[in-house]
């Protein structure tokens, strides 16, 4: 993890990373530390992505080679975390949200543990809120990030739908994987709310935690019996 761009999302444990896929993530990351300093400083609408790629030494094209779009240099949306949800809701020994649970927890540890490793931790809390607050006031990349929750609902929804026999169109399928993807919702709020500058990283992990795992609790009353093939009418 970059000092400049925290990664909170599912790590990739899928198996050895050759050379050239270490090349890809390297550039990967090289690129989205470089937009998000550049973004930071001169807000998102005033820099180009030549400008991006210039920095990094490589050609505007070839920074769409590994981002479709400007707002995914900062938003990109990992196949890894995808793919944790898509197995997740597919284990008949987790509940629906407890398998969302898990790829929560994940990514809150992968942010704990940045923080942890800062040399100062005010300033570190204060670039995830500065980040955090370019993304609200961005119109452009509070609708990619609108879309990347709609492309996750899907594939939560096509997840129940085959845990459940359901179609992934049908309401409860739905409904169910709208409100478990709240939960990411809830852990954002709930980490601009706790990163203060004056919580240590354990103590901004319990208060995240009390936050998600009392939305859950609501949710699993809701989709209590939900999940289960065998219980269906």
């Amino acid at each position: 993890m970059r000092s400049t761009t925290v990664d909170w999302q599912a790590p990739d444990r899928s198996g050895v990373e050759g050379l050239r896929e270490r090349k890809k993530r390297l550039m990967r990351q090289q690129l989205t530390d470089t937009a998000t300093a550049m973004f930071l400083e001169r807000g998102f609408d005033a820099v180009r992505v030549a400008e991006i790629g210039a920095a990094c030494g490589v050609s505007e094209k070839t920074v769409f080679n590994y981002f479709p779009s400007k707002e995914a240099l900062i938003l990109d949306l990992p196949e890894a975390t995808m793919a944790a949800l898509r197995t997740g809701l597919a284990r008949a020994d987790r509940t629906p949200t407890d398998a969302v649970l898990d790829i929560l927890a994940s990514e809150l540890d992968a942010l704990v543990s940045w923080l942890g490793a800062q040399p100062d931790l005010a300033g570190a809390s204060a670039r995830i809120q500065d980040f955090n607050a370019l993304i609200l006031s961005t119109p452009s990349l509070r609708a990619y990030h609108r879309d990347m929750t709609e492309q996750l609902v899907t594939v939560a929804a096509e997840a129940l739908a085959a845990r459940t026999g359901h179609g992934s169109d049908d309401p409860l399928c739905q409904i169910a994987a709208t409100a478990l993807l709240g939960l990411w919702r809830v852990q954002f709020s709930a980490l601009r709310r706790s990163l203060n500058g004056e919580r240590t990283p354990e103590q901004v992990r319990h208060a995240v935690i009390a936050d998600v795992h009392s939305a859950a609790r609501l949710i699993n009353t809701g989709l209590a019996g939900f999940g289960n093939a065998t219980n269906l009418p």
